[in-house]
């Protein structure tokens, strides 16, 4: 049978596909920009007569009907990372939150961790073999879904085709659900970057030499960074995402992956945030190659690119140098993510730079702290960490004492801090 008419047999409407899924069942939900949101709009009117679905995820992007209180028994939502729209629910106890790597994330379900029933995914149409493109949303998601015993799939006519290891063939799909809609939007940046955001990441950009590859984490600081680097040579992407500031940076001839020493030529990433802009310009585009996350984030691949640089973004740093970026105290926030993929493949990169970014303080309290709030998640660890960067300036961790930690980290506090800082470092016996 031709792979047309194995396409068409398997054509269902949005309710009959939510029908498939079974009290009890683990659902593998794929997230970012890429939520399928026809299906899993039918999930939820279905939840009421169903008892215990287990919805597991990252981060996703969009209205969360389906984590509302009255899922409560129905839908149960487990998360890998926290993103706003399920941050209450896990808070109140009413999702549940499992600690993982990144790197590690599509490992539980690929070995049998956390073994699939259903994967709802998104996806491109299908191209004259039959192949559709997991679109935006390929790292964390490929994988996964072929682990799944049944694949529910939107295809989506405004799903861009995305190249590199992106690709499920309509054979492998048990139900497909058309679809025609936009794609939600996150920009990164923008106009609005505060004076802070912009300070910070002048001295990020002093860090990175010509020929670099570059990882950028979610935020305004990452994205910002790119603004600077309109006067460095032949950089390159090998990073768990990206957003629109690499367009232009392509564009000025700047970003070119020249000197890239794995993937040299392409932009490597997992999935995109993004406005519709990027969406069009990664469409088809042999730049581009999406791959699943276990393999852009694993640290052993990472650090074969020379001069690999990490900017990720940190809620406090203590003054040994502990990172936490997960929890505000016990208060779970976000999750890991690619953080610790990415400092540490950066540090054993040779000529690498791994950069922890953060504003010196939020709502008039110093995020350079003594010690970290009780609860608080160790994200990245004092011994991995190499920069800490805020807006007054850089403090180079690596190789250096408790009290050269100390001191540092002091001098780039807001200033209002450094005494109270100097006492208590001295009370800690760090200086």
């Amino acid at each position: 049978m031709a792979w047309n008419n194995i396409y068409q047999s398997r054509i269902v409407t949005a309710e009959e596909a939510a029908q498939k899924i079974k009290s009890g069942d683990r659902v593998f939900l794929t997230g970012n920009c890429s939520v399928p949101q026809t299906v899993l709009a039918a999930l939820v009117d279905q939840a009421p007569e169903l008892h215990e679905v287990e919805i597991c995820q990252a981060l996703s992007v969009g209205p969360a009907d389906y984590v509302g209180q009255e899922m409560e028994g129905h839908l149960r939502v487990n998360t890998m990372f926290i993103s706003a729209n399920i941050r209450r629910a896990v808070q109140e106890g009413r999702a549940d939150f499992t600690p993982v790597l990144l790197s590690e994330f599509t490992l539980l379900f690929k070995k049998g961790r956390l073994p699939i029933d259903v994967a709802l995914v998104h996806l491109s149409p299908p191209d004259n073999y039959g192949f559709c493109s997991f679109g935006v949303e390929v790292g964390l998601t490929k994988s996964p879904a072929e682990s799944a015993k049944i694949i529910i799939a939107e295809v989506n006519q405004q799903m861009p085709r995305t190249l590199g290891d992106s690709f499920i063939h309509v054979s492998k799909l048990n139900y497909i659900v058309p679809v025609d809609y936009t794609l939600p939007e996150m920009a990164m940046g923008g106009e609005g970057e505060s004076e802070i955001t912009q300070k910070i990441a002048s001295y990020i950009a002093e860090l990175i030499p010509d020929g670099a590859t570059m990882q950028m984490g979610i935020g305004a600081i990452p994205d910002a960074v790119l603004k600077y680097l309109y006067e460095k040579k032949d950089l390159g992407v090998h990073s768990e995402l990206f957003s629109d500031g690499v367009i232009d940076l392509v564009e000025a001839g700047v970003l070119t992956n020249a000197r890239k020493t794995l993937h040299p030529g392409k932009i490597v990433a997992g999935f995109i945030l993004g406005t519709k802009r990027l969406y069009d310009w990664v469409d088809d585009n042999p730049l581009i190659e999406l791959h699943p996350t276990e393999y852009v984030n694993d640290p052993f691949v990472i650090a074969q690119n020379d001069r690999q640089v990490a900017v990720n973004s940190a809620i406090e740093v203590d003054l040994t140098g502990q990172v936490c970026a997960d929890s505000i105290g016990p208060k779970l926030y976000s999750g890991i993510g690619g953080q610790l993929d990415f400092i540490y493949g950066a540090s054993r990169s040779r000529g690498g730079v791994p950069v922890i970014a953060l504003p010196s303080t939020a709502k008039q309290f110093s995020r350079i702290v003594p010690m970290l709030k009780q609860g608080a998640g160790v994200v990245t660890g004092r011994n991995h960490v190499h920069y800490v960067v805020t807006e007054y300036g850089v403090a180079d961790l690596y190789g250096k004492t408790i009290r050269q930690r100390a001191q540092a980290l002091i001098g780039i506090a807001h200033p209002q801090f450094r005494d109270e800082l100097t006492q208590q470092a001295k009370e800690l016996h760090y200086l």
